[in-house]
């Protein structure tokens, strides 16, 4: 199960996002934040699948046609060790922003 949890201008992701959440998800992806959300925080995010990477990228590109008129973009922070394998995989590095609020121990 995946929750989103807005707080002000920050959402916090924690649960689980694989292809099952996102098969659900996808239709509602333009209702899941609001439209003042510029961080989407992935620190109780448990596990990621490929799918679940491809829907928070989306996240991205969606309020970045939303917004084109402002500067300010939405960032993805705070990626778990598991996310962080898949975005060096991918090479993903340019839209996740490293630990801004750091949970992690370091590596």
């Amino acid at each position: 199960m995946i929750t989103f949890n807005q707080q002000d201008q920050r959402c916090i992701v924690s649960g689980r996002l694989t292809q099952d959440e996102v098969k659900q998800l996808w239709s509602k992806r333009h209702e899941l934040f609001t439209a003042s959300t510029q961080v989407v925080d992935l620190s109780a995010l448990e596990y990621v699948d490929s799918a679940g990477v491809a829907l928070l990228l989306a996240f991205i590109k969606l309020h970045a046609s939303s917004s084109q008129e402002t500067s300010v973009s939405r960032q993805l922070v705070n990626p778990s060790e598991q996310l962080k394998k898949m975005i060096e995989l991918y090479d993903l590095d340019a839209f996740f922003q490293p630990n801004i609020v750091s949970n992690s121990k370091g590596n």
